[in-house]
């Protein structure tokens, strides 16, 4: 794919106009691994988050927890590009395909999705990559 390039302002309003937010102004954002396929992580993203992102071409979402923007990688260095985005059929859920720089879970693991439901319950499929307590440090 081709490096990321950002609509003009007057195409990026247009295109953003039909975004169908949930009632507290959010949009589901799941990131990709663009040339693997690798589903990384959901998470969500306001108006403010998803223009930032495509004006950008660095993610940011919106954290419910500190109820504000979080620009992935801004305390733990773990960046995303974006490569490409696509919106779903509903206009309420975008797909970020995305080169993750390091890890992008929280935890220390490539991506958030490190259980599986087995017959035996909750199996933790891949172990962290990275200490978590080294993730969160200012990156300036």
């Amino acid at each position: 794919m081709p490096p990321y390039t950002a609509p003009t302002p007057a195409v990026l309003d247009t295109m953003l106009e039909g975004i169908r937010y949930d009632q507290a102004g959010l949009i589901a954002a799941i990131a990709q691994q663009h040339d693997t396929g690798e589903v990384l992580m959901i998470a969500w993203m306001n108006a403010d988050a998803l223009r930032e992102t495509l004006q950008s071409g660095r993610v940011c979402y919106y954290s419910r927890s500190r109820k504000g923007l979080w620009r992935k990688g801004e305390t733990s260095g773990q960046v995303q590009h974006l490569v490409q985005a696509r919106l779903d059929c509903d206009s309420d859920a975008v797909l970020l395909l995305v080169d993750q720089i390091g890890v992008a879970c929280h935890t220390g693991r490539r991506n958030c999705f490190y259980r599986a439901f087995t017959p035996e319950g909750l199996t933790e499929i891949s172990k962290p990559l990275v200490d978590p307590a080294q993730l969160y440090h200012s990156h300036s």
